[in-house]
């Protein structure tokens, strides 16, 4: 006998079925509504990307600037780390190349007027010499034929003329050498020492420029790593730094509907947080290669779905929408798609 209890038990399951299958063809009916209307509606989060800012040389963190959940700027300076040992190195190249430039510019400027007057005195000094040495040797000669004085003499005053010979030869080509002015390879020489100096230098240079970490783009810094104090290398990353611009929602859409879209398409993005204002958007990439269902987005029995990845780009412009929050993208079908460039930085300026 069927008592009251469970009667009533029977009466509330088929209520709950009825309104399960009300709650479904409601939902049926307005997904077929707002694809007669041109609307598809798809589900994703917006992306997160993120760039571990790390310093290119190592040394001893001197200054961090800037603090977990702060916004910075693309090339803002972040962190700094000691650079007295850097800049000496600086201060002992520049020297050096200054020095090795008045070497070249003194090889290209060759022998000065004066060190030429000085050569060309010696060969006259020389000449002169060797004028009075031959003079000396023909007396001397004349008088050892007579046997007036000796052999010796005769030879030594042969001796002193040769020598006379010499000097002035030598002086000749000391002179030749002060005209003419560096050789070439000298002068090569040096310009290679100098080019070796300046390259040494523009690296010395470029790494003091390196102990200033700077952002590489726009974003919030997610983590703050390391602490003055701490070694830096270049394996050691100092912040985490999120991305935020350009943002974009990553969704996937079902293989079926893929013939819908277009790069370019209008959209309308909402989320749970600020559930009465729609950012705008509109479909910035396509993926050309199909991937299952992940597994953090659709219930089991559609995982094995094949679907396409594309990205909704946002107009962030008050700062509302945060890396990972789950967004609701309607894409208008019936919209022109926009042409020429899609880029957040073109696209967002417009009114």
């Amino acid at each position: 006998m069927i008592t009251n209890e469970k009667k009533k038990k029977a009466a509330v399951v088929i209520l709950l079925i009825l309104i399960a299958s009300a709650a479904f063809l409601f939902y049926q009916k307005e997904e077929k509504e707002k694809e007669e209307q041109g609307i598809l509606t798809i589900y994703g989060n917006v992306d997160i990307r993120q760039v571990e800012l790390a310093f290119f040389d190592e040394g001893r963190i001197k200054t961090m600037l800037v603090d977990e959940g702060q916004v910075v700027k693309a090339g803002q300076l972040v962190a700094e780390i000691d650079p007295v040992r850097l800049e000496a190195e600086v201060k002992r190249l520049e020297a050096e190349v200054e020095t090795q430039q008045q070497i070249v510019n003194r090889l290209h400027a060759g022998s000065r007027p004066q060190e030429i007057k000085e050569a060309a005195a010696e060969v006259r000094a020389a000449e002169a010499a060797l004028k009075d040495a031959r003079i000396t040797f023909q007396r001397i000669k004349k008088l050892a034929k007579t046997q007036y004085v000796s052999r010796q003499r005769l030879d030594d005053a042969q001796a002193r003329l040769d020598q006379a010979a010499a000097s002035l030869d030598a002086a000749r080509q000391r002179y030749d050498l002060a005209v003419i002015g560096p050789r070439k390879e000298d002068i090569a020489a040096g310009e290679a020492r100098l080019k070796s100096l300046q390259a040494a230098l523009s690296h010395a240079r470029e790494k003091l420029q390196d102990s200033r970490l700077y952002a590489p783009a726009s974003g919030i810094i997610r983590d703050r790593i390391l602490e003055p104090g701490d070694m830096a290398f270049p394996e050691k990353p100092v912040y985490t730094l999120a991305l935020t611009n350009p943002l974009w929602v990553r969704a996937f859409v079902p293989e079926p509907e893929l013939g819908k879209i277009q790069l370019g398409m209008e959209a309308e993005v909402k989320t749970d947080s600020f559930p009465h204002t729609t950012f705008r958007g509109w479909v910035g990439y396509i993926s050309p290669t199909a991937e299952f269902t992940p597994r953090n987005v659709e219930t089991p029995d559609l995982r094995t779905r094949l679907v396409y990845q594309v990205r909704i780009y946002v107009c962030n412009h008050d700062n509302k929408m945060r890396l990972g929050m789950p967004a609701t993208v309607k894409i208008l079908l019936n919209r022109k798609p926009k042409a020429g460039d899609l880029s957040p930085s073109s696209i967002c300026r417009e009114k």
